[in-house]
């Protein structure tokens, strides 16, 4: 038990000591500044721009910003579309796959494009080494960089600058961030195991005579970008639970530490930004606070195991369904907290099975998305929460509602709240619809309390970005692949639209003196405001389905029955 709680604390410790260090190189990089890649990148990146037509000095409107990245990601969706289709007639095709089924393939491309990368195939039995590495991991840098550049696109809005570039956000988050950290990563994966093999499946004879076929490809180079650009696709079906991608505890390692540096990052990098570190540290500290806490409650619901299996048995022993033994209770709770956390969504363990309060902290984390969030996103989204925590607060004590020196008025609290309340519907309504006929409730492996969390699950993951699951929902339906199209979308795109706006309105106001009535944002009392506005807001609107699923499960496995 000891010893599963050391290796949190020891991964948290490594996290809090990496943050300043890479939130200010990603500072660094989107300010102008010298960087130590820019011997390599700058003669790249400005053939790049003039092949593009693109002029660094440019900047863009919230709403240039906003057609860039609608134009540049349908043009990316309809050329991996293709790319996948024709597959068979592509290189790196040693098992000879061929086309799959349009909406299988349809889903798999918006998926990936939003930066979810939620699977209802299984890659090694579906798609090539092309398609795998040319198409999905195409998209894993520019979706990853996508988000970042928005991120960065808002906290500069917030800050007072201009939106910049899209396209030299884009490229400058895949040179200096994405691409050389994804190298690095992917050669110590090799080191740690990962295999890195363009041949094709291999024939094993076992100890009993017959014959074992193990899948393998480019998996090192895949499992790095995915873990860093907050993807979480598995080349493998079974993702971080398969050995080629997570063969030990070095690599697990590895990979929980590439999904959490750049959300955790980012908060620092607004800091400098804001040239206000310390309230940069504030907000750290309150997600931090409340991740350890839903990473606790995991644990605890891991390490004291089902009491009904105990009980039958006479044992007293975790819970271990689902689970790698390489990892053991401590190391698959903590991931499924970070994977929700930082809207990774990949897995080293099956969901499924994890004990009631694990599917509740995982639910959890789906529904606020602010508990580090995803790549660049997921920072807006703690800012947005900021801002409504502003103009409440105004209003109760009688302050002017500003915010880094900018009057918060009706249009940012609208775009806030179209932001926060779009999550929501896009995982309610769809949920209910699937649990009111049964075209869909076909997929659903348990028809009780688990069944519930499995359908609403299935849609917070889509409307969040995240693209894990509880897999004992039969997914890979019509049904199913259609209908997370809309929450794969809806959850992408709308936010993403509303927060460049509001970033865009807020870099456009006049700032305004500090007088006594000027409501401090970077104070401990303000911050724990913030974290309670935040948590009453999340648990308001999902309650009903917190108390359905999980809550309900681990009261009725309480009582015995």
């Amino acid at each position: 038990m000891g010893q599963g709680f050391l290796q949190i604390g020891l991964t948290l410790c490594i996290v809090i000591a990496i943050t300043p260090l890479f939130g200010k190189y990603i500072a660094s990089v989107f300010l102008g500044e010298r960087t130590l890649l820019d011997f390599l990148m700058n003669p790249i990146e400005r053939s790049m721009f003039v092949l593009a037509g693109v002029r660094r000095k440019d900047d863009m409107t919230g709403w240039q910003y906003i057609q860039a990245i609608l134009c540049c990601n349908t043009i990316m969706a309809i050329s991996v579309y293709f790319l996948i289709y024709f597959q068979r007639l592509l290189p790196w095709n040693p098992n000879g796959f061929g086309a799959t089924k349009w909406d299988v393939l349809l889903h798999t491309t918006i998926s990936f494009v939003t930066n979810t990368d939620q699977q209802h195939y299984a890659g090694e039995t579906t798609l090539s080494y092309f398609s795998q590495v040319a198409a999905l991991g195409f998209l894993m840098f520019t979706s990853a960089a996508t988000g970042l550049a928005v991120g960065i696109a808002f906290i500069r809005g917030l800050t007072g600058r201009r939106l910049g570039n899209f396209y030299v956000d884009l490229v400058r988050g895949i040179t200096r961030i994405l691409l050389p950290i994804s190298i690095i990563g992917a050669i110590a994966l090799l080191i740690a195991g990962v295999p890195q093999t363009l041949a094709g499946t291999m024939d094993v004879t076992t100890l009993e005579g017959g014959t074992q076929y193990l899948a393998r490809g480019p998996v090192a180079s895949f499992e790095a970008i995915k873990l860093l650009g907050e993807n979480g696709g598995g080349f493998f079906n079974v993702n971080s639970a398969h050995p080629f991608e997570n063969p030990n505890g070095a690599s697990n390692l590895i990979e929980m530490l590439a999904m959490i540096s750049i959300p955790a990052a980012l908060i620092y990098t607004y800091g400098i930004f804001a040239n206000n570190i310390k309230q940069a540290w504030l907000l750290f500290w309150m997600v931090f606070v409340i991740f350890v806490i839903l990473v606790g409650i995991t644990a605890v619901g891991e390490l004291q195991g089902n009491p009904l299996v105990n009980t039958a048995f006479g044992l007293e022993q975790p819970n271990l369904e689902g689970k790698e033994v390489r990892f053991g209770w401590s190391q698959t709770a903590f991931w499924a907290v970070m994977t929700t956390a930082t809207m990774s969504g990949a897995v080293n363990g099956m969901h499924d099975s994890l004990m009631p309060q694990g599917i509740f902290s995982t639910l959890f984390n789906l529904f606020i998305k602010v508990i580090w969030g995803g790549q660049g996103i997921g920072t807006a989204y703690l800012f947005l929460y900021l801002i409504l925590t502003v103009f409440l607060t105004g209003l109760m004590a009688g302050r002017t509602p500003e915010f880094l020196g900018r009057k918060i008025e009706k249009r940012e609290i609208v775009l806030a709240s179209v932001v926060l309340l779009i999550h929501p519907i896009l995982v309610l309504i769809p949920s209910a619809i699937a649990l009111a006929y049964p075209i869909s409730l076909s997929g659903i492996s348990n028809p009780g309390y688990h069944g519930i969390s499995q359908v609403v699950y299935e849609y917070a993951s889509a409307a969040a970005n995240n693209g894990s699951g509880l897999e004992g929902l039969g997914d890979n339906t019509l049904w199913w692949n259609l209908s997370t199209l809309v929450s794969l979308i809806g959850g992408r795109y709308i936010p993403m639209i509303a927060i460049l706006l509001l970033a865009d309105g807020m870099s456009r106001k006049q700032q305004v003196e500090e007088t006594p009535a000027t409501l401090r944002t970077d104070s401990l009392v303000f911050t724990s405001i913030t974290a309670g506005v935040t948590l009453v807001l999340g648990v308001l609107t999902f309650f009903p389905v917190l108390a359905l699923g999980p809550i309900a499960e681990g009261l009725k496995l309480a009582s015995g029955s």
